[in-house]
């Protein structure tokens, strides 16, 4: 059995380079994945707080409605029950 000879201080050297040079395009890939889905979340906010002022004002508007049709009700009752006491 033969030992194994050491590595070449300079493949090792490249070798790290390489590595080196590998992390930071992975990093860089990651900091642009990070950086868009950030972008796309603070247009989801926009939206959504867009969307929920739509919300409250189509609440606002619809509000009048139930209390007009119990109003009605009330006039209906009070016109129906005059007309039944008045014949």
């Amino acid at each position: 059995m033969s030992t194994p000879s050491p590595p070449d201080p300079t493949s090792v050297a490249l070798e790290l380079e390489r590595l080196h040079r590998s992390v930071e395009v992975g990093f860089a890939r990651l900091d642009g994945q990070l950086a868009l889905l950030v972008q796309r979340s603070d247009q989801t906010d926009g939206r959504l707080v867009d969307l929920d002022a739509r919300v409250d004002d189509l609440e606002r508007a619809r509000w009048p409605l139930p209390s007009l049709a119990a109003l009605v009700a009330v006039a209906a009752l009070v016109l129906s029950l005059w007309q039944t006491t008045a014949g």
